[in-house]
């Protein structure tokens, strides 16, 4: 009968690195309201689809037609220079 060696198991480590954004939104009255976003932000979403921020400081990804909601009372406030914005914009 022929000799058998018998070997160790090999192993071998794979290292994933993550490289996703995560974007974490905001909840609440953001699903009631339509926002004001900087218009570069918005074509900005459309092609990456990643979140923006409204000048009262909600992050979401565009996806409603916000014609169909009341303005955000804060983004309004804002738009009409009433407050700072919120969004980290000038």
């Amino acid at each position: 009968m022929p000799s058998m060696t018998i070997s160790e198991p090999q192993t071998s480590t794979l290292e994933h690195t993550q490289t996703d954004t995560d974007y974490r939104t905001d909840s609440g009255d953001h699903e009631r309201f339509a926002h004001y976003v900087r218009k570069e932000k918005i074509v900005e979403s459309a092609v990456t689809g990643e979140p923006v921020t409204a000048l009262c400081g909600k992050i979401w990804v565009p996806g409603r037609d916000p014609n169909r909601f009341p303005v955000c009372p804060t983004c309004k406030e804002i738009h009409a220079g009433l407050r700072a914005p919120q969004d980290g914009g000038d």
